[in-house]
């Protein structure tokens, strides 16, 4: 059997990256190993501590870099996140003052909403409906 333990989003800082994954979206920091000057980064969801692992990976590919900003400017998520309600999620986040370029709307069988992780990508947060 072949499984998922961890997926890595592209940061522009690694300090930025994970206060916003924690504190706004409200993410468990997992690992933090130093590796030269970056870390292994990851973080978890608080009700899958034991599953995939989000590695915040340090953006320091220069082909990576293109790639990440040329995914920003076509208004493209990196990855997305599963939801119980994108509503509510969204109004909290607002409050919180994070920028969304597509509020929530319906795609098909889900709800979707796109914010900015002020790392330098886009991520949706979507919900089956």
């Amino acid at each position: 059997m072949i499984k998922i333990s961890i997926c890595s989003v592209p940061v522009t800082d690694q300090d930025q990256a994970l206060d916003f994954y924690t504190r706004v979206l409200g993410f468990v920091k997992k690992k933090e190993v130093p590796v030269g000057e970056h870390k292994w980064l990851t973080v978890v969801s608080p009700q899958a501590q034991s599953g995939v692992e989000l590695l915040l990976e340090p953006m320091a590919f220069e082909p990576a870099k293109t790639y990440q900003q040329s995914l920003k400017e076509a208004g493209i998520p990196w990855t997305s996140f599963a939801v119980d309600d994108v509503e509510k999620h969204y109004q909290r986040l607002v409050d919180m003052g994070v920028e969304f370029s597509v509020a929530p709307r319906e795609v098909g069988n889900v709800k979707i909403a796109v914010l900015d992780d002020t790392c330098g990508n886009n991520i949706q947060l979507m919900q089956e409906m």
